[in-house]
């Protein structure tokens, strides 16, 4: 594997074999799906090597053997995140993040231990130059297309530098990413008016007013599904709860319409009717159809995936990690987070 960081060459991708509820099973044939689909990346599997070329074999897949790395220990799902890492450093998380720290790939995949894969790449990845704390983020459909809420887990109790920094980063990954061209930003308040939230809050609003970010001050609740706004920023305590939350919203409506459906025979006919419509509508909720979610502000690509993704959601992983690569996103965060440091130190 050759050490070069240019941004011209290809995207080294690693992809964390053992990760996830169905590993390697699913993430393998996922990474290798992804690289019949663009071949415009160099794709890496670590983890146990004998698994992972069972795996090929029995599915008659083709796929360079030298590009398997070997690492013998998998951190479980029930296992601590951060104690992990120094328990575990022969796992194939904290392989793939090493690799990436040493420059010998671009970007770190995994479907694994959440918390794990978060500790590992802030603390073996390192965070980018200026970055107080990463962020992760989420898509919420919304009436006018998507709105993206930061932070959803990645820390909580932050600051209002911290707070800031999610609103640079969201930023710049929803014009490279999500092609808006002077994304929205509102904070995550009790009410729009200034004054109605907490003292974190209102200590932000007054550096997003600093900036020359597109900043339309407060937003309430409601306003991330029915507000035309890119992305609310909230703490990641908060963030994390409502993402919980809007995961369980479509197996309410399933269920809602399963009792429906029950209690009349035309009411059967007519959901049966529409079921296509329904799935097409509902398909933006779909994990399978994002993969995963960057963790922005780590000083290389991350991308943490649901612990039951199907090989599909593995794939497009794999493939907005090559994309994330392609627009220079770590080094456009890096310079953007550079040029507001006078403004969040006031």
């Amino acid at each position: 594997m050759n050490n070069s960081g240019s941004q011209d060459s290809k995207c080294r991708i690693i992809v964390d074999a053992m990760g996830g509820d169905y590993a390697p099973q699913n993430t393998v044939i996922g990474a290798i799906q992804a690289l019949e689909q663009d071949e415009g990346f160099d794709l890496f599997l670590v983890g146990k090597k004998a698994e992972i070329l069972q795996i090929i074999n029995s599915n008659k897949l083709s796929f360079n053997e030298d590009n398997i790395i070997h690492a013998g220990e998998v951190i479980e799902m029930g296992d601590s995140p951060t104690s992990s890492l120094k328990a575990k450093p022969d796992s194939s998380i904290v392989v793939g993040a090493r690799m990436v720290r040493e420059k010998k790939a671009d970007a770190f995949v995994s479907a694994g231990n959440t918390g794990a894969m978060m500790a590992a790449s802030t603390i073996i990845m390192g965070r980018i130059p200026g970055v107080g704390r990463p962020t992760i983020g989420a898509e919420f459909p919304n009436v006018n297309g998507v709105c993206c809420v930061y932070d959803v887990g990645a820390g909580k109790d932050a600051k209002p530098s911290h707070l800031f920094e999610y609103g640079v980063m969201g930023s710049i990954y929803a014009k490279e990413m999500g092609r808006k061209n002077n994304p929205s930003i509102g904070l995550l308040s009790m009410g729009e008016e200034e004054g109605k939230g907490n003292e974190v809050v209102e200590e932000a609003a007054k550096i997003f007013k600093r900036s020359n970010l597109n900043f339309i001050g407060n937003v309430e609740g409601r306003d991330i599904l029915t507000k035309n706004v890119d992305i609310i920023i909230c703490d990641g305590f908060v963030g994390n709860i409502l993402l919980k939350f809007g995961e369980s919203v479509p197996k309410l409506l399933k269920h809602l319409l399963k009792q429906t459906a029950e209690k009349s025979f035309f009411d059967k006919i007519k959901i049966g009717l529409s079921k296509e419509s329904l799935r097409k509508s509902l398909k933006s909720l779909d994990y399978q159809e994002h993969g995963g979610v960057p963790l922005l502000g780590v000083n290389g690509i991350s991308i943490i995936g649901h612990g039951s993704s199907t090989p599909k959601a593995i794939a497009n992983m794999v493939l907005r990690a090559n994309e994330m690569h392609k627009k220079n996103l770590v080094n456009k965060i890096e310079n953007s987070i550079k040029q507001y440091s006078l403004i969040t130190e006031r």
